[in-house]
């Protein structure tokens, strides 16, 4: 290397000589050649040395490694023997466990075997018994039955009835015991729930009635006019009956004129057109001016303004009860109910309290007050238009009501309020309950003399066809009814059953409003005459 270093210096260096550049390169390899043999000997002897001591440094260092690996591998493996007994230790205490609850299991298992043993042994004993129970009762129904069958052989001889007859007396006898032990569980049924029932009822009725606690006044459909003198009659008839005849058929009513002074009579069964009529007549009266063509002219002009006067009654009643989405169709049939009387109350008032009172009912009893008030007003609108249908104004409302897209339960209260079809929601009776106090209020309602007495005489006929009654009278205007019974043949409970089904008969077999009591009367009398 050295000579390496020295060529490269002599080549260049400048101005040497080819010879010298020889001479010198000879005397450099044989100085190098020498000098590595002297070096090469120096470094062999160091790396032997260094080697040595290399190999002295890496048994230390490898003795070092193997004596940390063994101890680390000693460590986890005095860990892992130790983690091992924990884990065979618990395995033991749970095996232990284990045999424990087995041997008890096992020992509940022997001790229901045992009970379920005993059981077997005393069903099997009571089994025994029962067969040989059940052997003598035979024996006893078969001996029973023929002592019962010589019994029966014997009373025929005795009494000299035959077996259909004496089943017949028989029969007779348990129905009567039946019917009194029926009488007797009705009644004490019937006082139960009256009990728990009347104090909430009247309660929440009178709330009602004091909350709502509007005017009544008793209202009649104009049905006569009154006519300045006789000579007016002779012109409301007209030449040959014109003037008569034109009324009649512009209005669709009947006029009757007769000897009675001062008056006319108009009779229809649509109030509607007997309002018209009525009206058309006194402007004719009060104009003085009677022929068809005027007739005619008049009639027109007022049944528009009695028109108008229907769709205002209605939009009016609709606002007074707050109610929305109604069709106009049924504003207007309800507006018609402006001309129409039940028993001399107008029904439209009565339709509007009939609302009012439904809601303050459902209200104190935690249902929707709003629905409520809709089928209380909605009740009665079949009656704006019964003179024109068949059937009953329930079902005829209802039709009409569903037809306008009203819904259950508004259609179940007009066609159920009086008990025609069942009822499907509490609204129902609320709506019959409202429209029995709207009725009933003193005032709300009056009838014809003759309504009034045959309704007497109906409540009178109807108590008198049961068995044990003696007398029967109708009093309080028709509100109650007092029925005296034999008293040797109907007991108390017998007439308490009496009362009963003569409600049920007057409630279906007549219409009037409110409600009528029934009180039976039984009387015992013990008479002796001391001389």
């Amino acid at each position: 290397m050295t000579a390496h270093v020295f060529l490269l210096g002599l080549e260049n260096s400048t101005g040497l000589t080819a010879g010298v550049a020889a001479g010198a390169l000879a005397l450099g390899a044989v100085a190098g050649y020498v000098l590595r043999g002297v070096l090469a000997g120096r470094t062999i002897s160091q790396a032997k040395e260094e080697a040595k001591a290399i190999r002295d440094r890496a048994e230390v260092e490898a003795k070092s490694a193997v004596d940390r690996v063994r101890l680390e591998a000693e460590k986890e493996a005095l860990a892992l023997k130790t983690k091992a007994d924990q884990e065979i230790g618990k395995a033991w205490d749970e095996h232990r466990e284990a045999e424990k609850r087995l041997a008890k299991r096992e020992d509940l298992f022997d001790r229901k075997e045992e009970a379920l043993t005993q059981k077997e042994q005393v069903l099997s004993k009571q089994l025994a018994q029962a067969t040989e129970r059940e052997a003598r009762l035979k024996q006893k129904d078969e001996e029973a039955d023929r002592l019962i069958e010589e019994q029966k052989q014997a009373l025929q001889r005795v009494s000299g009835m035959t077996r259909d007859e004496a089943k017949e007396v028989l029969l007779s006898r348990v129905g009567e015991e039946v019917r009194h032990e029926a009488a007797k569980l009705t009644r004490d049924i019937t006082e139960e729930a009256e009990r728990q029932a009347k104090g909430r009822a009247q309660e929440i009725t009178l709330m009602a009635i004091q909350r709502y606690a509007s005017e009544h006044t008793s209202e009649s459909t104009v049905r006569s006019v009154a006519i300045p003198n006789d000579e007016m009659k002779g012109r409301i008839i007209g030449r040959e009956g014109r003037n008569i005849r034109a009324i009649e058929k512009a209005t669709g009513v009947d006029i009757i004129v007769d000897d009675t002074p001062g008056v006319i009579v108009v009779s229809c069964f649509d109030k509607i057109r007997q309002a018209v009529a009525v009206e058309s007549l006194e402007r004719l009266i009060a104009d003085g001016r009677m022929h068809p063509a005027r007739i005619e002219e008049v009639v027109e002009r007022v049944r528009g303004e009695i028109n108008e006067k229907v769709l205002k009654a209605g939009k009016d009643a609709v606002l007074e009860v707050n109610l929305r989405g109604l069709h106009p169709k049924i504003v207007e049939a309800m507006g018609k109910l402006h001309y129409r009387t039940s028993y001399a109350q107008n029904v439209l008032r009565h339709s509007i309290e009939v609302a009012y009172l439904c809601q303050i009912i459902a209200d104190q009893l935690g249902l929707d007050g709003t629905i409520a008030r809709r089928c209380g007003f909605l009740h009665d609108i079949g009656k704006a238009m019964d003179h024109e249908m068949e059937g009953g104004h329930p079902k005829i409302g209802m039709d009409f009501a569903r037809q306008f897209g009203e819904k259950e339960p508004v259609l179940n209260a007009i066609g159920g309020h009086h008990a025609d079809i069942p009822s499907t929601s509490f609204y129902t009776p609320i709506v019959m309950a409202a429209d029995a106090v709207s009725s009933a209020r003193p005032g709300a309602r009056r009838e014809s003399m003759e309504k009034y007495v045959q309704r007497l005489n109906d409540l009178q006929d109807i108590a008198m066809g049961f068995r044990g009654v003696t007398e029967a009278y109708a009093i309080q205007a028709g509100r109650e009814v007092r029925v005296m019974v034999d008293a040797a043949k109907v007991d108390d409970n017998e007439a308490y059953l009496i009362a009963h089904q003569i409600a049920k008969r007057v409630s279906d077999e007549m219409t009037f409003p409110g409600e009528i009591k029934v009180t039976v009367l039984r009387e015992t009398r013990a008479i002796e005459l001391a001389r």
